[in-house]
């Protein structure tokens, strides 16, 4: 089921000088830990002068819409969804 949310989360990254690559491994929210096995896709949009980053990432038990607010530093979970149908 997915359910749109707006809530702040932690998430620890990862920067590859190499390829100039940020992604996020792992996440904790409500008390729990997650780690991000795949990256959906990584887009960003700009609202005013602020950049948001958005990334769709999936853990073992469910799929994740994160922003990191580059402004702020910041990150929120925009969208939630398990695999359960709805």
């Amino acid at each position: 089921m997915i359910q749109t949310i707006d809530a702040p989360i932690s998430v620890i990254t990862a920067y590859n000088h190499l390829t100039s690559q940020f992604i996020p491994v792992k996440l904790k929210w409500h008390s729990r830990e997650y780690t991000i096995i795949t990256i959906g896709f990584h887009h960003h949009y700009r609202q005013g002068r602020t950049l948001f980053h958005v990334f769709s990432v999936a853990t073992e038990e469910m799929f994740f819409r994160l922003e990191l607010d580059t402004e702020t530093l910041m990150w929120r979970v925009t969208e939630i969804a398990d695999d359960l149908p709805n």
